[in-house]
Protein backbone atom coordinates (compact mmCIF):
# COMPACT_ATOMS: atom_id res chain seq x y z
CA UNK A 1 0.00 0.00 0.00
CA UNK A 2 2.44 2.48 0.24
CA UNK A 3 3.13 2.51 -3.70
CA UNK A 4 -0.76 2.98 -4.55
CA UNK A 5 -1.40 5.70 -1.89
CA UNK A 6 -4.90 7.17 -3.34
CA UNK A 7 -5.26 4.32 -5.72
CA UNK A 8 -8.71 2.37 -5.71
CA UNK A 9 -8.60 -1.03 -3.22
CA UNK A 10 -10.92 -3.91 -4.15
CA UNK A 11 -11.85 -6.95 -1.88
CA UNK A 12 -12.50 -9.34 -4.47
CA UNK A 13 -15.33 -12.32 -3.15
CA UNK A 14 -14.18 -15.62 -5.20
CA UNK A 15 -16.68 -18.05 -5.46
CA UNK A 16 -15.81 -21.68 -6.88
CA UNK A 17 -18.92 -23.28 -8.55
CA UNK A 18 -19.78 -26.09 -10.22
CA UNK A 19 -21.68 -25.98 -13.76
CA UNK A 20 -23.22 -29.62 -14.15
CA UNK A 21 -25.02 -30.24 -18.04
CA UNK A 22 -27.89 -32.46 -18.14
CA UNK A 23 -29.86 -34.53 -20.88
CA UNK A 24 -33.42 -35.42 -21.51
CA UNK A 25 -33.44 -37.86 -18.94
CA UNK A 26 -31.48 -35.63 -16.11
CA UNK A 27 -28.26 -37.85 -16.55
CA UNK A 28 -25.50 -35.69 -15.86
CA UNK A 29 -23.07 -35.25 -18.72
CA UNK A 30 -20.73 -33.26 -17.65
CA UNK A 31 -19.35 -31.55 -14.41
CA UNK A 32 -16.86 -28.19 -14.88
CA UNK A 33 -15.93 -26.11 -11.52
CA UNK A 34 -15.80 -22.26 -12.27
CA UNK A 35 -14.76 -19.03 -10.39
CA UNK A 36 -17.06 -16.56 -9.63
CA UNK A 37 -15.44 -13.51 -8.62
CA UNK A 38 -17.05 -10.47 -7.58
CA UNK A 39 -15.76 -7.03 -6.20
CA UNK A 40 -17.93 -6.29 -2.71
CA UNK A 41 -16.43 -3.54 -1.66
CA UNK A 42 -13.89 -0.83 -3.26
CA UNK A 43 -12.30 2.02 -1.36
CA UNK A 44 -9.23 4.43 -1.91
CA UNK A 45 -5.59 3.67 -0.66
CA UNK A 46 -5.74 6.96 1.66
CA UNK A 47 -2.53 6.20 3.73
CA UNK A 48 -0.09 3.09 4.21
CA UNK A 49 -2.05 0.21 5.93
CA UNK A 50 -0.71 -0.78 9.20
CA UNK A 51 -1.27 -2.31 12.38
CA UNK A 52 -4.23 -0.03 12.41
CA UNK A 53 -6.45 1.34 9.64
CA UNK A 54 -9.56 2.31 8.71
CA UNK A 55 -11.86 1.59 5.41
CA UNK A 56 -14.22 4.53 4.28
CA UNK A 57 -17.11 4.75 1.87
CA UNK A 58 -19.71 2.91 3.09
CA UNK A 59 -22.87 4.41 3.50
CA UNK A 60 -24.50 3.01 6.70
CA UNK A 61 -24.63 0.28 9.32
CA UNK A 62 -26.59 -1.73 6.81
CA UNK A 63 -23.50 -2.32 4.27
CA UNK A 64 -20.73 -2.75 6.96
CA UNK A 65 -23.08 -5.49 8.03
CA UNK A 66 -23.60 -7.03 4.57
CA UNK A 67 -19.49 -6.73 4.06
CA UNK A 68 -18.77 -8.39 6.84
CA UNK A 69 -21.51 -11.29 5.65
CA UNK A 70 -19.94 -11.36 2.45
CA UNK A 71 -16.15 -11.79 4.06
CA UNK A 72 -17.12 -14.50 6.10
CA UNK A 73 -19.25 -16.74 3.66
CA UNK A 74 -15.91 -15.86 1.15
CA UNK A 75 -14.00 -17.61 3.53
CA UNK A 76 -16.00 -20.47 3.83
CA UNK A 77 -16.29 -21.41 0.57
CA UNK A 78 -12.92 -21.14 -0.59
CA UNK A 79 -11.04 -24.26 -0.89
CA UNK A 80 -8.85 -26.15 1.15
CA UNK A 81 -5.70 -28.38 -0.14
CA UNK A 82 -4.24 -30.25 2.77
CA UNK A 83 -0.52 -30.12 1.90
CA UNK A 84 0.68 -31.72 5.45
CA UNK A 85 -1.11 -32.37 8.28
CA UNK A 86 0.96 -32.92 12.11
CA UNK A 87 -0.64 -33.80 15.21
CA UNK A 88 0.78 -33.08 18.43
CA UNK A 89 -0.58 -34.63 21.11
CA UNK A 90 0.13 -36.04 24.37
CA UNK A 91 2.12 -39.06 23.64
CA UNK A 92 4.94 -37.32 22.62
CA UNK A 93 5.47 -36.17 26.00
CA UNK A 94 4.69 -39.73 27.29
CA UNK A 95 7.46 -41.03 24.97
CA UNK A 96 9.84 -38.31 26.00
CA UNK A 97 9.27 -38.61 29.73
CA UNK A 98 9.99 -42.42 29.01
CA UNK A 99 12.98 -42.12 26.95
CA UNK A 100 14.18 -39.97 30.06
CA UNK A 101 13.35 -42.58 32.76
CA UNK A 102 14.76 -45.21 30.23
CA UNK A 103 18.54 -43.04 29.86
CA UNK A 104 18.03 -42.74 33.95
CA UNK A 105 17.97 -46.46 34.09
CA UNK A 106 20.62 -47.29 31.45
CA UNK A 107 23.17 -44.92 32.84
CA UNK A 108 22.42 -46.36 36.31
CA UNK A 109 22.91 -49.76 35.35
CA UNK A 110 26.18 -48.61 33.59
CA UNK A 111 27.82 -46.98 36.82
CA UNK A 112 27.12 -49.61 39.00
CA UNK A 113 28.49 -52.43 36.57
CA UNK A 114 31.59 -50.21 36.37
CA UNK A 115 32.16 -49.98 40.17
CA UNK A 116 31.04 -52.86 40.90
CA UNK A 117 34.18 -54.72 38.44
CA UNK A 118 36.28 -51.68 39.19
CA UNK A 119 36.40 -51.17 42.89
CA UNK A 120 35.06 -55.03 43.99
CA UNK A 121 34.25 -55.33 47.55
CA UNK A 122 33.72 -50.85 47.44
CA UNK A 123 32.17 -50.96 44.91
CA UNK A 124 29.38 -53.14 46.19
CA UNK A 125 29.66 -49.88 48.72
CA UNK A 126 29.40 -47.22 46.41
CA UNK A 127 26.66 -48.77 44.58
CA UNK A 128 24.47 -48.96 47.95
CA UNK A 129 25.04 -45.04 48.47
CA UNK A 130 24.27 -44.68 44.84
CA UNK A 131 20.78 -46.52 45.59
CA UNK A 132 20.50 -44.41 48.52
CA UNK A 133 21.18 -40.97 46.74
CA UNK A 134 18.33 -41.41 43.88
CA UNK A 135 16.04 -42.66 47.26
CA UNK A 136 16.78 -39.17 48.97
CA UNK A 137 16.96 -37.13 45.90
CA UNK A 138 13.29 -37.90 44.67
CA UNK A 139 11.88 -37.47 48.11
CA UNK A 140 13.48 -34.28 48.48
CA UNK A 141 11.96 -33.11 45.05
CA UNK A 142 8.90 -34.89 46.33
CA UNK A 143 8.78 -32.89 49.67
CA UNK A 144 9.38 -29.44 47.38
CA UNK A 145 6.55 -30.63 45.14
CA UNK A 146 8.87 -30.07 42.59
CA UNK A 147 8.06 -31.71 38.93
CA UNK A 148 9.72 -33.96 37.23
CA UNK A 149 10.37 -32.24 33.24
CA UNK A 150 12.28 -33.87 30.94
CA UNK A 151 15.18 -30.95 32.29
CA UNK A 152 15.17 -32.33 35.86
CA UNK A 153 15.86 -35.56 33.96
CA UNK A 154 19.17 -34.89 33.30
CA UNK A 155 19.91 -33.14 36.15
CA UNK A 156 19.32 -36.59 37.68
CA UNK A 157 21.41 -38.41 34.92
CA UNK A 158 24.26 -36.21 36.03
CA UNK A 159 23.59 -36.25 39.63
CA UNK A 160 24.00 -40.28 39.09
CA UNK A 161 27.60 -39.34 37.43
CA UNK A 162 28.56 -36.52 40.17
CA UNK A 163 27.41 -39.44 43.32
CA UNK A 164 29.95 -42.06 42.33
CA UNK A 165 32.46 -39.12 41.12
CA UNK A 166 33.19 -38.23 45.36
CA UNK A 167 33.71 -42.19 45.99
CA UNK A 168 35.73 -42.80 43.12
CA UNK A 169 37.92 -39.71 44.31
CA UNK A 170 38.07 -41.75 48.02
CA UNK A 171 38.86 -45.63 46.49
CA UNK A 172 41.92 -43.75 44.68
CA UNK A 173 43.11 -42.23 47.25
CA UNK A 174 43.09 -45.10 49.51
CA UNK A 175 44.49 -47.29 46.79
CA UNK A 176 47.41 -44.61 46.87
CA UNK A 177 48.18 -44.78 50.73
CA UNK A 178 47.97 -48.63 50.50
CA UNK A 179 50.74 -48.19 47.72
CA UNK A 180 52.78 -46.15 50.25
CA UNK A 181 52.39 -49.34 52.62
CA UNK A 182 49.95 -47.72 55.15
CA UNK A 183 48.10 -50.63 56.84
CA UNK A 184 44.45 -51.09 55.59
CA UNK A 185 42.94 -49.47 58.98
CA UNK A 186 45.08 -46.64 58.44
CA UNK A 187 44.63 -45.98 54.42
CA UNK A 188 40.84 -46.07 54.65
CA UNK A 189 41.05 -43.27 56.73
CA UNK A 190 42.93 -41.05 55.41
CA UNK A 191 41.86 -41.95 52.32
CA UNK A 192 38.56 -40.51 53.25
CA UNK A 193 40.60 -37.41 55.16
CA UNK A 194 42.73 -36.19 52.74
CA UNK A 195 40.24 -36.69 49.33
CA UNK A 196 37.54 -34.63 51.47
CA UNK A 197 38.53 -31.38 50.32
CA UNK A 198 38.73 -31.91 47.02
CA UNK A 199 35.35 -33.39 46.88
CA UNK A 200 33.78 -30.14 49.14
CA UNK A 201 35.72 -27.91 46.45
CA UNK A 202 34.56 -29.35 43.50
CA UNK A 203 31.07 -29.87 44.64
CA UNK A 204 30.83 -26.18 45.86
CA UNK A 205 31.77 -24.71 42.60
CA UNK A 206 28.60 -26.86 41.41
CA UNK A 207 26.51 -25.85 43.63
CA UNK A 208 26.65 -22.41 42.89
CA UNK A 209 26.75 -22.88 39.39
CA UNK A 210 23.18 -24.28 39.97
CA UNK A 211 22.32 -21.41 42.25
CA UNK A 212 23.03 -19.00 39.70
CA UNK A 213 21.19 -20.60 36.93
CA UNK A 214 18.18 -21.23 38.85
CA UNK A 215 18.72 -17.58 39.76
CA UNK A 216 18.61 -15.94 36.25
CA UNK A 217 17.62 -18.99 34.20
CA UNK A 218 13.81 -19.50 33.08
CA UNK A 219 11.29 -22.73 32.59
CA UNK A 220 13.42 -25.65 31.91
CA UNK A 221 17.00 -24.01 33.44
CA UNK A 222 15.26 -24.00 36.74
CA UNK A 223 13.80 -27.35 36.61
CA UNK A 224 17.38 -28.43 35.72
CA UNK A 225 19.46 -25.93 38.31
CA UNK A 226 17.12 -27.58 40.89
CA UNK A 227 17.38 -31.28 40.78
CA UNK A 228 21.35 -30.77 40.45
CA UNK A 229 21.39 -28.24 43.54
CA UNK A 230 19.52 -31.16 45.53
CA UNK A 231 21.51 -34.02 43.77
CA UNK A 232 24.80 -32.27 44.88
CA UNK A 233 23.80 -32.12 48.38
CA UNK A 234 22.73 -35.83 48.87
CA UNK A 235 25.63 -37.12 46.48
CA UNK A 236 27.79 -35.36 49.05
CA UNK A 237 25.84 -36.92 52.30
CA UNK A 238 26.43 -40.45 50.60
CA UNK A 239 29.69 -40.12 49.71
CA UNK A 240 30.96 -38.77 52.55
CA UNK A 241 29.23 -39.84 55.22
CA UNK A 242 26.63 -43.16 54.18
CA UNK A 243 29.74 -44.94 52.33
CA UNK A 244 32.16 -43.78 55.33
CA UNK A 245 29.45 -45.75 57.98
CA UNK A 246 29.54 -48.83 55.58
CA UNK A 247 32.95 -49.21 55.17
CA UNK A 248 33.30 -49.01 59.07
CA UNK A 249 30.76 -51.55 59.26
CA UNK A 250 32.42 -54.00 57.08
CA UNK A 251 36.13 -53.35 57.87
CA UNK A 252 36.60 -51.65 60.97
CA UNK A 253 36.24 -54.26 63.88
CA UNK A 254 38.36 -56.61 61.04
CA UNK A 255 41.93 -57.28 61.44
CA UNK A 256 43.08 -57.52 57.59
CA UNK A 257 45.90 -57.64 55.43
CA UNK A 258 44.47 -56.89 52.51
CA UNK A 259 41.36 -54.48 50.89
CA UNK A 260 38.91 -55.94 48.20
CA UNK A 261 39.38 -52.40 45.85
Amino acid sequence: TRKNVGRGLGVLLVERKIQTTYDSDFIVLDERAYYDRTIISLATVQEPLHTRFQITGLDDAAQASELALLLRAGSLAAPIEYVEERTVGPSLGEDNIRAGLWSVQLGLLLVMVFMLLYYRGFGVIANIALCLNLMLLIAAMSLLSATLTLPGIAGIVLTVGMAVDANVLIFERIKEERNNGRRPQAAIAAGYDRALTTILDANLTTFLVALILYSVGTGPVKGFAVTLAIGILTSMFTAIICTRALVNLVYGRRNMRKLMI
